[in-house]
């Protein structure tokens, strides 16, 4: 999810990479001019949590699309937009300050598109032979019709995942196909783009399946490399520290690969400070952990694995060792 949310938004133009995320996450103040890309990745990020939680019981509706908008844009860069609310007027996309008539793509206007999303979200309730090419098709219309004064992409790849969970392809709502489409980024938009342009509906949905294998591919790659890291590191982190709060140790650093230390012992439930920071000394000192800031005064110690953070991004070679 974290993952997802950094790379969506840098289609966008975010420049954030999750290790920013995390460390940001851990406290951290982001790099001059990472602030807002990572308003906007936590904000993406929340509002998927909305959809996953929200579209298993309510359906994937257009007011749902509504709510997570308005999670999405509150705050950050378009929070000017009417966040939540679909648009009114008639927008456009081109180079910045063109006109319409030198615009990329015109999306309806506003009185069409009306009956655009009532046709889209008849579609998402009425269920599809084929659940892959559904969701690809249900994506690309969306963008199309564009609903949104801005955040109409973020919002488009959300409804992937929500889709195919619907349907029972996934068990849950986190598979992603952003990598894909930021890899691709300039087919993805010639491929919409074809659409509207000349009706091309076979390529784009060629494209979208290609972006499903890849991505299933590297996606098991993924969890094959953390998992042979995670059972590596179970006996390391033992070794290490002879502690029965060891296995609680590793699985907090790779739900929270950058952490301080009074986040690192609430997360494990270790009571003592005394005995959180011990652990994490061991760690440090057996080369699995590494403190990326001292503490000063009231401000913690914060650690990283950063082999965690490696593997996530698919840096890490399933073979390689952290």
């Amino acid at each position: 999810m974290n993952n997802e949310a950094v790379l969506s938004s840098r289609i966008e133009g975010t420049q954030a990479t999750l290790g920013d995320l995390y460390e940001a996450d851990a406290d951290a103040e982001p790099e001059e001019g990472k602030r807002d890309d990572i308003l906007e990745i936590r904000n993406y990020r929340a509002a998927i949590q909305i959809g996953i939680e929200s579209a298993s019981q309510r359906g994937l509706t257009l007011s749902l699309l509504r709510e997570l908008h308005q999670r999405l844009m509150t705050g950050v860069r378009g929070g000017d937009k009417r966040p939540g609310a679909f648009r009114n007027d008639q927008n456009w996309i081109g180079a910045r300050g063109c006109s319409i008539d030198e615009a990329r793509f015109v999306p309806p206007n506003p009185v069409v598109m009306v009956d655009a999303l009532a046709n889209w979200e008849s579609y998402i309730a009425s269920g599809w032979r084929d659940p892959i090419i559904g969701a690809a098709i249900a994506h690309a219309q969306f963008e199309i019709i564009h609903p949104f004064n801005d955040g109409n992409g973020r919002v488009g790849r959300m409804i992937i995942p929500l889709m195919l969970a619907q349907t029972d392809v996934i068990q849950s709502p986190n598979f992603y196909v952003s990598s894909y489409f930021e890899k691709h980024r300039e087919e993805y938009y010639d491929r919409l783009l074809a659409i509207s342009n000349h009706g091309a509906w076979t390529e784009w949905i060629i494209y979208f399946c290609n972006a499903v294998v890849e991505q299933s591919r590297e996606n098991l790659e993924r969890v094959q490399t953390l998992k042979s890291l995670y059972d590596e590191m179970s006996d390391a982190f033992v070794e290490a520290t002879h502690s029965q709060h060891a296995l609680s140790a590793l699985n907090t650093f790779f739900a929270r690969p950058v952490i301080t230390g009074p986040q690192f012992q609430r997360s494990t439930g270790i009571t003592h400070r005394p005995n959180a920071l011990k652990i994490l000394n061991q760690l440090e000192e057996a080369g699995l952990i590494t403190c990326v800031r001292r503490g000063s005064g009231r401000r913690p110690s914060r650690y990283a694995m950063a082999s965690v953070i490696a593997a996530a991004e698919g840096l890490l070679a399933a073979e390689a060792r952290p």
